[in-house]
């Protein structure tokens, strides 16, 4: 006579506990803080800031190149014309304004 033996109560806790463990883990390496999702987003972030940071470097550029146009030692007299009527809303005589 042939007899199918259960399995011990103990075999089938520890599988159980050990699947549970896998699904954790696995769950926690592509969704968790440090998961594969979380890196994905990571270096969709630091690529928006490296298109920041050029962007930024391009008008800090415009800005320095203004501000030697106009200081003591390169005076360029046509930025200051222009900057000056800016500022004070003026025009020469022989000037047409269009609003």
């Amino acid at each position: 006579m042939t007899s199918f033996a259960r399995p011990a109560l103990g075999t089938l806790i520890f599988f159980a506990v050990a699947f549970a463990l896998c699904i954790y883990f696995t769950f926690a390496a592509v969704q968790g803080d440090y998961g594969l999702f979380r890196r994905v987003e990571i270096t969709a972030e630091t690529e928006e800031l490296q298109r920041q940071l050029t962007k930024v470097q391009g008008d800090v550029a415009v800005l320095e190149n203004l501000t030697t146009r106009l200081s003591d030692d390169y005076l360029d007299l046509d930025l200051l014309d222009e900057q000056a009527r800016s500022v004070l809303g003026m025009a020469r005589a022989d000037e047409i304004v269009v609003r």
